[in-house]
Order: C-alpha cells, then structure tokens, then sequence
C-alpha cells in the first residue's frame, strides 16, 4: 500500500512540475506561432485530444489518467491493466516534455509543409514553361532543410502508426480468449520496442535540426 501511494505522490508532483512548465510555455508563445499552430495536431489521438500550440489543456487529460489510475490501484485491479494504464502515463509525459522542448522544431515543420504546398502549386503552374530554361535556379534551394524535416515528417508518422496499433492490440487483448493473451502481449511488446526506437530517432533528428538551426539564430541576432 505504501509503494502504491509512493507512486501516486510522484506522479502527482511531476504533474505538477508538468502544468507549471506547460503555463510558462503557452504564456511566453508569440501570437505567430499561435496562428502557425492553430490547425496542427501536435500528438497523435490516442494520447491526447488537443491541437493548436498551448499545452495546457493536455494537463487536465493527464490528471484523469492519474485519478483512474488511483482507482484502478485502489480496487486491486489485475497487474496488467495497471501496467497498461502507467505506460500510457508515461507515455503523455513524455509526449508533453517533448512537445515543451519541440515547439519551434514543428513551427518549422508547419512551415515547411505550407512551403511544399506553395512550391507543388508553382511547379504547376511552371509546367507551361519546362522550356524557359530557369528551372535550374530552385533545384538546390532549402535542400538540406527541405531533407531534415521530411525525415522528421517520415519518423512522426511511423510512431503514429505505431501508436494506433498498439491501441489497437490492447483493446483486442482486454477482449481476447486466454489461449490467445500470450500471443498478443508478444506483439505489444514488439510494437513498443520499434515504437522505442521510432522515437530515439525523432530525438536524435529534431536534435539535429536544432543543431543545424542554431548558427541561423546566432547570426540573426
């Protein structure tokens, strides 16, 4: 019992830690990146239900994860639905924690895919003129960049397919026959493992962009 409310008491802390950093983030966000991110889905759907730039309202979703959570240990649930139910809390807290640190990396991605959108509609319009002879001049332009956040866009939507499955696995495991559980925590855990390294390198990409970005903003100063 005392282990158990050990555990509560963290969770409750690091929240608390969480929704202070989560104020101060949506606080300090300038009205561009506001309307940059109005429209973007920052987390996949199985782990929050927001869009937009503020963090904050992804607290109160965390907070009921928890309160189940409270429930679930104090009604002595089995092992495994309390196993599922700290994955997917530690999981939104690291989704938050990463989303506080990566706002200007998916301002940029926002960015980036409207650029794409322009530059697929100049390019029709330019097919007209395949003959000009200008083409050469926007072979090379934001090449690296353009490559950067297409491996970023590439990795986002792998761990979302990931996520989606994983959901999808552990409804079918809360509904399967015993003779088939086995099997099926088999895949879970296989899903989590690629998930796992799906997600080290989106780390290691978007500290890269931050790397590749940084003597932008120190010449820009």
């Amino acid at each position: 019992m005392r282990n158990t409310n050990q555990l509560i008491h963290q969770l409750k802390q690091q929240l608390n830690t969480l929704e202070r950093d989560a104020l101060n983030h949506d606080q300090q966000l300038p009205s561009q990146q506001k309307k940059m991110l109005q429209d973007i889905e920052r987390f996949n759907s199985q782990l929050f239900i927001q869009q937009g730039a503020q963090l904050t309202p992804c607290i109160q979703q965390l907070k009921k994860d928890i309160v189940q959570l409270e429930k679930q240990l104090s009604l002595k649930l089995d092992i495994k639905i309390i196993e599922l139910s700290c994955q997917r809390i530690q999981d939104r807290f690291t989704a938050l924690r990463r989303a506080l640190v990566t706002t200007n990396i998916n301002v940029k991605t926002a960015e980036q895919k409207r650029a794409n959108n322009r530059a697929r509609y100049a390019k029709k319009q330019q097919q007209q003129h395949a003959d000009s002879g200008f083409a050469w001049i926007a072979n090379n332009v934001m090449k690296n960049s353009h490559q950067i956040y297409q491996e970023l866009n590439k990795h986002l939507n792998w761990a979302t397919t990931f996520e989606q499955k994983i959901a999808e696995m552990e409804t079918k495991l809360a509904n399967c026959h015993s003779a088939d559980k086995i099997t099926i925590q088999n895949e879970i855990l296989s899903l989590h493992r690629r998930l796992g390294k799906c997600r080290q390198a989106i780390s290691y990409i978007e500290d890269r962009i931050q790397m590749f970005e940084r003597p932008h903003r120190n010449t820009n100063r």
